[in-house]
């Protein structure tokens, strides 16, 4: 995916669903839906570095889960990043 796909048209729906999966993933985590947003262009910046993501693929969430030693759930980030490809290392 090249840098011109981020400026590729998108349809409505597919807007209003990616909208609606940042405010439940805010919403899950206490956070603004401005920070998650931000929080996952900083993974994707720092990703794309190095690997060449599916962003269409791509699915970042908060969710509550339980952790040894702790009483009752924390949340916790889970991504799924698909790697189209490994980018070359320039040395």
């Amino acid at each position: 995916m090249g840098f011109a796909d981020f400026f590729k048209k998108k349809s409505s729906g597919s807007v209003a669903k990616d909208r609606l999966k940042l405010v439940l993933v805010s919403d899950r985590a206490n956070c603004s839906p401005e920070l998650m947003e931000q929080m996952k262009n900083d993974i994707i910046n720092v990703l794309s570095k190095y690997v060449e993501i599916d962003l269409e693929g791509l699915d970042i969430k908060i969710q509550q889960t339980e952790m040894e030693g702790v009483e009752g759930s924390v949340p916790a980030l889970f991504a799924n990043i698909p790697i189209r490809d490994l980018k070359s290392q320039k040395k």
